[in-house]
């Protein structure tokens, strides 16, 4: 056996890097491809604003001569600053069944990190936690959906004889949408909106809506994730490049948003139909097809996936939680939807978990960052 960890540093390894999880995940019913369009965007220094703060790092494991898995390494170096931290963070990380070759990689980031005197390596983390992170350890025949890690058994298994103790975990719910709203949460939502005159709830109605509320809406998000772990404040370019991630795929229903009389976001979310199975179809690419895939799955799907969500801390305690998911409820039954996913909630957060449960919510996934000292 000839295995090889090599650094990514030619487009034609790039290209392999970024194609490799198609070869690992053939035949895995769950894994949904990436869009490759963004991969290639994600991976270019010039288009990611990320590269201007983070130190870097993507291996390549090369088995006799025929690349079997990757890794990345992360040093994000303005985050390390304002936590006072010395951690780097792997990320995907994608291997075959070979713990001779997945021990390889995550070694190799071990020693690249240790060179550059960090103390602490955690992962799956990319970027901030607004990348997919955590390696799913529960729910493994669930459907996988948009912007969430899918990887295998094994995983688990190579990453704790590696050393590896559990970080944190995320939990992800799933929720039944009813048909009419449960007589207690109508009296919640009515209390609320008596007391939120001041207040009103935004429904877009076109996609070109969405494009002045954008910045406002991650401003807050900067306002109010400034405590979640691996959170990472955008600037306006980031913000901007965010959105392009997924304008094309968000349907202006499932974006509410609070505001005050001076239009200024208090509370907003954001939800994303499950378009997991036109991405199959369309094998991540959107042309010359792809694309009508992926827009008949959103127009056909019964799960909606929360992405996104935040409520400014100076207003926590007005329910506009409740108001907000009133009407994402309500939205989603209209769609044809039957169940929301949550999206990855830190189990810490006991507020947002608690408003899950109270729609009739159970936790049906789980994913967890993995630490090890150096």
């Amino acid at each position: 056996m000839n295995l090889k960890i090599i650094n990514v540093d030619s487009r034609r390894h790039l290209k392999q890097y970024i194609h490799l999880p198609a070869f690992i995940h053939k035949g895995h019913k769950n894994w949904i491809p990436p869009l490759y369009y963004e991969e290639w965007l994600y991976y270019n220094p010039k288009k990611n604003k990320a590269f201007n703060y983070c130190d870097t790092i993507l291996l390549l494991a090369i088995l006799d001569g025929k690349p079997v898995g990757r890794i990345m390494g992360i040093i994000n170096r303005k985050y390390n600053q304002e936590h006072n931290e010395l951690t780097a963070r792997f990320c995907h990380w994608e291997t075959i069944d070979d713990f001779g070759v997945a021990s390889a990689l995550v070694k190799a980031i071990e020693v690249w990190a240790k060179d550059r005197g960090m103390k602490r390596l955690i992962g799956p983390m990319g970027f901030s936690d607004k990348d997919p992170q955590g390696l799913l350890v529960e729910g493994f025949d669930e459907p996988i959906v948009i912007s969430s890690n899918c990887n295998y058994r094994y995983q688990i298994d190579y990453v704790e004889r590696l050393d590896y103790q559990k970080d944190i975990d995320l939990v992800v719910y799933k929720v039944p949408v009813p048909k009419e709203l449960p007589d207690f949460y109508k009296r919640i939502l009515e209390r609320v909106k008596r007391n939120a005159n001041v207040y009103r709830m935004i429904s877009l109605k076109s996609r070109g809506e969405i494009k002045p509320w954008i910045r406002p809406v991650l401003t807050l998000v900067n306002e109010t994730f400034t405590n979640i772990y691996g959170f990472n404040p955008m600037d306006f370019d980031e913000m901007d490049e965010f959105a392009k991630r997924y304008l094309a795929i968000l349907d202006p229903r499932f974006i509410k948003i609070i505001v005050d009389s001076e239009n200024r976001v208090l509370a907003f979310i954001l939800g994303i139909a499950d378009i997991g199975s036109g991405i199959q179809k369309s094998r991540g690419y959107l042309f010359p097809l792809g694309f009508i895939h992926i827009l008949r799955s959103a127009r056909r799907a019964k799960m909606l996936s929360l992405l996104l969500g935040a409520i400014h801390p100076n207003y926590r305690n007005l329910g506009f939680d409740t108001w907000l998911g009133a009407e994402m409820l309500s939205e989603a039954h209209r769609a044809g939807i039957t169940s929301i996913d949550s999206h990855l909630e830190l189990e810490t957060n006991l507020k947002m978990r608690a408003e899950m449960e109270k729609m009739g919510g159970m936790v049906y996934k789980r994913y967890r960052i993995f630490q090890k000292q150096l």
